[in-house]
């Protein structure tokens, strides 16, 4: 998983990727590609 500054250039590189908050912290996940995944804050 990346730690990344800027989550809206991630969200763009597949289209089945979903912005997703929890406990504060904002995440990108992919349920067809799992190397997408990236979490911020």
């Amino acid at each position: 998983m990346k730690i990344v500054n800027s989550l809206k250039t991630l969200k763009t590189r597949h289209r089945d990727c979903r912005v997703i908050r929890r406990k504060g912290r904002t995440y990108i996940i992919n349920k067809t590609n799992r190397r997408f995944k990236a979490r911020q804050g």
